[in-house]
């Protein structure tokens, strides 16, 4: 990674709040100093994704030999396809070809999505970003492992993804901010969900986990009253940092986020209580694994004191501050299971990929009713 990212702890030479080369993610008029992005008018087939990727390579990288190229598949994304093309055998040299899954874009806003991977790539965030195709885009490869729900239980990794978080925060910590996107967003998929699955969900036979529509949204408005009301800040959230999403390379003691279709506008807790639902995993999900309130602590400690210090210039972080915010995270956790399940639901309809989306949504709706009474009870301790 290396460029532009400061080898620091924290890359903390310049406050990132107040940065003159970009402007807010979700407001118009390009990206500020980001050099535009080029778009190929090539088309990938999702089906058969190294032939359109080899093709796309053949124009960004014109001094490699076709026949030299290597590729590898990724299989470990739920929305999108992924592969790397590469001549150096430590991959040192790897474009990342990530191709869209079949109807993403009801849930995604691919041109949002670009612009913040522009902005983070400005803040030394992100990876290069190479070129954006007619159904993906292109970018560096960051040298590291993915993490696993193992890693992210580690405090000295879950230190640096508490301070990496803080970092992304940070990028707009000044200045006004637009509304939190959670809203609209639960809107969005709830709406996905009655168009395609009204059907579906009133089949009880198929369907005896999934809450009917009428009480999906009694339940929305529940949480937009409920958690609007906790005082957590409105950042700029990553909004889906599951393991995978997380980049640790262990030689420059760093990690790095990727994957930024679902960034944007949103509570802080909301960012970090969906990162810790993500404990649990995504393939085999276990909620045993979800962290306990002392490494929750721990984790938040850590966190408060780098976002503290980016956006205050200090670093003292009182027990109040840090129990206020283990009490947003936890009751913000819900709308993540809530969320992700509306996902799941209308996911299992379109996907092309091999995962049982069903499934996953009867869990993470199973999560939320489960937790809901056990947050709801979670009060700062006057």
């Amino acid at each position: 990674m290396g460029r532009g990212s400061g080898s620091g702890e924290l890359g903390m030479a310049e406050p990132p709040g107040r940065c003159p080369d970009c402007l807010g993610p979700e407001r118009g008029g390009g990206s500020g100093g980001a050099p535009a992005v080029p778009h190929l008018g090539i088309a990938v087939d999702e089906g058969d994704v190294v032939p359109g990727a080899l093709r796309l390579v053949r124009e960004l990288r014109p001094g490699w030999e076709p026949a030299r190229v290597k590729t590898k598949l990724f299989t470990d994304g739920i929305t999108n396809k992924l592969v790397a093309c590469y001549m150096d055998e430590g991959m040192t040299d790897a474009v990342l070809v990530r191709v869209y899954g079949r109807k993403t874009e009801l849930f995604v806003d691919r041109d949002t999505e670009l612009r913040n991977f522009q902005v983070l790539r400005a803040h030394g965030c992100a990876p290069d970003l190479y070129c954006a195709f007619q159904n993906g885009l292109c970018y560096q490869f960051l040298p590291g492992i993915a993490l696993g729900p193992d890693h992210v239980r580690e405090p000295h990794i879950f230190r640096l993804v508490a301070q990496e978080m803080a970092r992304v925060h940070a990028i707009h910590a000044n200045g006004s901010l637009p509304k939190p996107i959670l809203w609209q967003k639960l809107h969005k998929y709830l709406t996905l969900v009655k168009m395609d699955l009204s059907p579906k969900v009133s089949n009880p036979s198929l369907q005896q986990d999934v809450p009917s529509l009428e009480v999906l949204e009694q339940e929305l408005a529940w949480m937009k009253e409920t958690l609007s009301q906790v005082g957590s800040p409105v950042v700029l959230c990553h909004n889906d940092l599951l393991c995978k999403n997380i980049i640790y390379d262990g030689t420059r003691g760093h990690v790095r986020f990727i994957d930024y279709e679902y960034t944007g506008y949103n509570y802080q807790a909301f960012d970090i209580g969906n990162h810790f639902n993500e404990f649990a995993g995504v393939k085999e999900v276990d909620y045993s694994l979800y962290p306990s309130k002392d490494t929750q602590l721990q984790w938040l400690r850590s966190y408060l004191q780098a976002y503290k210090q980016l956006t205050q210039g200090d670093q003292a972080v009182s027990e109040e501050e840090l129990e206020a915010l283990y009490m947003q995270v936890n009751k913000f956790s819900l709308a993540s299971h809530f969320l992700w399940a509306c996902w799941g639901l209308i996911q299992d309809k379109y996907s092309t990929i091999d995962f049982n989306f069903l499934r996953y949504a009867k869990l993470r709706f199973k999560q939320y009713f489960k937790m809901k009474p056990v947050v709801t009870a979670l009060q700062v301790s006057k």
